[in-house]
């Protein structure tokens, strides 16, 4: 088959170990992004199949007709409304999707957590540019950690919290707050307590309808001057500007954020990175080895079962004729 691989940034792909799968394929990688729609349509005019990283390209009924070729798209890890399933079945195309454990993404919240309270990044600029100490940091011990939805990722960051001493609060719906007292964990009294109480505040939701723009100007503005709000899983979750207006108020005080509304983000163009009391990455929490060859080990053998008839990990099936 022919296999397009989307949005390789790093040009990483074809050393994993799990790239050999594709053996007996004809792959091309892309490594940048095509916002021209119309380029993008080109790029893909002879795939057959597409491999894509997480929701890095949205795979639209306009783009879908414009590809007659394409007969599946693999997708890693979950599949998210950036693929118009409805137009792949009308079009048989099968579409497939991978799991993680979101390890990686745990861990990066957690290193996030404890740069931006101990300015770890200014001091070891600082330190390379000649100067020494310049700030003063808070140790997380005895804090509040507000954990904002108690999935598989937040869970591993409560865990983190508690080894770190802190006192973890959960907010949520009600499978998310009687899943945390079942582990052991508070729940905060109100919304309203646990942006205004927490130290650190560490967003964990899925995006979808219910959840887009959930935090509001209103639950940031209520947070501590001191308090730090952590961001790894979508940038739409906050209504749009309100962390930038927010940080520019001084409440919170500081914010750490991995995921941006437009990605990638070229030429620092993001006003985010214009601010002195953000430390922004750029969406790294699942771009991790080990992650990877997980992530794409499951999205090459949904290749390899489909270009042998038999395949799995659907969720939107190629139709069949009655």
């Amino acid at each position: 088959m022919r296999v397009t691989i989307l949005d390789d940034y790093q040009d990483c792909v074809r050393t994993l170990r799990a790239f050999t799968l594709l053996q007996g394929h004809e792959v091309t990688v892309l490594h940048e992004a095509f916002p021209d729609r119309q380029e993008l349509a080109r790029k893909l005019a002879d795939a057959e199949a597409l491999v894509l990283i997480r929701e890095r390209t949205r795979v639209d009924r306009e783009l879908i007709d414009r590809l007659p070729r394409l007969r599946m798209i693999s997708q890693i890890g979950k599949v998210a409304p950036h693929i118009d399933l409805q137009a792949c079945s009308e079009r048989g195309i099968t579409v497939c999707q991978g799991e993680g454990t979101g390890a990686a993404t745990a861990e990066l919240t957690w290193a996030l957590v404890l740069a931006s309270r101990r300015h770890i990044v200014d001091e070891a600029n600082r330190l390379r540019a000649g100067a020494w100490q310049g700030s003063l940091g808070q140790q997380l011990r005895g804090s509040q950690l507000g954990i904002w939805s108690y999935g598989r990722i937040g869970r591993q960051v409560a865990g983190y919290g508690k080894a770190f001493g802190m006192r973890v609060v959960v907010w949520g719906g009600a499978a998310s707050r009687a899943a945390a007292v079942q582990d052991g964990f508070e729940v905060a009294a109100s919304r309203q307590a646990f942006f205004a109480e927490s130290d650190v505040v560490s967003l964990h939701l899925r995006l979808g309808p219910d959840t887009r723009g959930a935090v509001t100007a209103a639950d940031l503005l209520a947070m501590k001057p001191s308090a730090l709000l952590v961001n790894t899983s979508r940038a739409e979750l906050i209504a749009p500007g309100a962390l930038v207006d927010a940080l520019r108020a001084g409440r919170p005080g500081f914010a750490a954020v991995d995921v941006f509304e437009r990605e990638p983000v070229l030429g620092a163009t993001d006003p985010l990175l214009q601010l002195p009391n953000a430390l922004c990455t750029p969406h790294l929490g699942y771009v991790e080895r080990d992650n990877y060859e997980r992530y794409f080990g499951i999205a090459f053998d949904n290749i390899n079962a489909f270009a042998k008839g038999q395949p799995r990990n659907v969720v939107a099936a190629q139709r069949t004729e009655s």
